[in-house]
């Protein structure tokens, strides 16, 4: 591969929420001078990142938003967590007062919808959304104009694609996207952040259009595991509650699954393993995922099968308008017979059953493995491969991204997988993982 390096762009900056949604509570940080940082910023990079969709007006709409939020919360001790917080939405999200284009030339009134539970909670919790993130057509594989903000010769990831770059430049602290196969996992390894998408329907996705209701996910972006965490507590409503960072024993699922990862990814995360190892952390060896090639057809099937549904009646109207993937993944639905849904429909609780056993009988607190199968590629065309995702999707278990160096000066990431619904324990574990690789 190679990198280009003389294209690096260096919008990079550091803004992780856990810190800057205290500051904004506490009020040590003035909401409109950061209202006006964020945007300046972008109006200096995104010319040439392009993670937001652009938005007439944006300035006025969310200094009023400001105001409103300042005039509804003038005591610091009433502050919801993320009081002030300035957010990206992926443009499959229902926003009230914003068109939702789902990365497609079709009109937006075709996607006209309720503003779901995500976005509420999230406004409710005090956030603001600074505006819609770009997302390849129907959160699929068709990407829009979103370049790595580490070289923008290389891509973000997809189909979070905008989310992901938002977080890596420092625009935003917090942005919002979803996950069918790798969708937030993935981009987060690409641009060098934290991303997590929890145990299959803990977060509600209403509210967002829909690719594959049986396998998807809601997910975010952020700069640091503690600020995750936050949301997380937003988002669930039957979140138990914040547990201390604990250093787990980690379970490496080795076989033919791993070895889909290119040889650099892979030399990084033996890295990245043997740095954990030496500082105190449990690492086991189990073989596992001999069926991947199995796993993933199926997964493949049920997502497919269900993209027809959701798109059947829009394709009628507007199918001449899809772009090549998303007409090919539709046709592709009508090959799927009703057996061969209804084995990638319940292969997902089998998986899961599986996972979880393994990781009882192995006293496993979390797997680990890559979030994708190497740095993110040269070129916008390919958003990246998406085999490190899918058994974890499939089984709807709860992952998250961590940094953890680089290859080729691109970033890339260690991906943490939980018990399903043990969501609260991946974080303490990954709280605790990303101390460890920050010594």
């Amino acid at each position: 591969m190679t990198s280009h390096t003389s294209a690096r762009l260096a919008p990079i900056v550091a803004n992780p929420l856990a810190p800057h949604a205290a500051a904004l509570r506490e009020g040590a940080a003035d909401l409109h001078a950061t209202i006006d940082e964020a945007l300046d910023r972008i109006d200096r990079f995104d010319p040439r990142v392009r993670a937001f969709l652009p938005e007439p007006g944006r300035r006025e709409r969310v200094h009023a938003a400001a105001d409103a939020l300042m005039a509804r919360y003038p005591d610091a001790s009433t502050r919801p967590p993320l009081y002030g917080v300035l957010m990206g939405v992926k443009d499959i999200f229902v926003v009230d007062g914003l068109p939702t284009r789902a990365g497609s030339a079709i009109p937006p009134e075709e996607f006209v919808m309720p503003q779901g539970s995500a976005v509420t909670r999230l406004l409710e919790a005090g956030a603001i959304v600074l505006g819609k993130t770009v997302t390849t057509e129907f959160a699929y594989m068709d990407p829009g104009a979103t370049t790595n903000p580490y070289n923008p010769l290389h891509t973000p990831g997809g189909s979070s694609s905008g989310s992901a770059a938002a977080i890596a430049c420092g625009y935003v602290p917090l942005s919002i996207g979803s996950q069918t196969v790798g969708s937030v996992i993935r981009p987060a390894g690409f641009c060098g952040i934290v991303g997590y998408k929890g145990s299959y329907d803990r977060v509600q996705t209403d509210g967002a259009l829909a690719y594959s209701p049986s396998v998807d996910h809601v997910g975010w972006f952020t700069q640091d595991v503690a600020g995750s965490r936050i949301v997380a507590g937003v988002m669930y409503k039957d979140w138990r509650g914040d547990m201390p960072p604990q250093r787990p024993v980690i379970g490496v699922p080795d076989g033919p699954f791993l070895e889909q990862a290119e040889r650099a990814a892979i030399a990084s995360f033996e890295m990245t393993l043997g740095v954990l190892a030496d500082r105190g952390v449990a690492v086991r060896r189990v073989p596992f995922f001999d069926d991947i090639v199995a796993i993933n057809q199926r997964h493949y099937d049920v997502s497919t099968a269900e993209f027809g549904d959701t798109h059947a009646e829009r394709f009628v109207e507007w199918g001449g308008m899809f772009r090549a993937g998303s007409a090919a993944l539709y046709d592709a639905s009508f090959t799927i017979t009703p057996a061969t849904r209804q084995e990638g429909f319940t292969s997902r609780l089998e998986l899961r059953g599986r996972i979880d056993a393994a990781m009882a009988r192995e006293g496993i607190d979390v797997w680990a493995s890559m979030p994708a199968t190497g740095p993110a590629p040269l070129g916008l065309a390919f958003t990246g491969d998406r085999a490190m995702n899918v058994p974890w999707t499939h089984a709807g278990a709860p992952c998250i991204t961590i940094p953890s160096g680089a290859v080729e000066e691109l970033p890339v990431g260690l991906q943490l997988t939980g018990r399903f619904g043990g969501d609260e324990e991946l974080f303490a574990a990954a709280e605790a993982v990303e101390a460890l690789l920050l010594m």
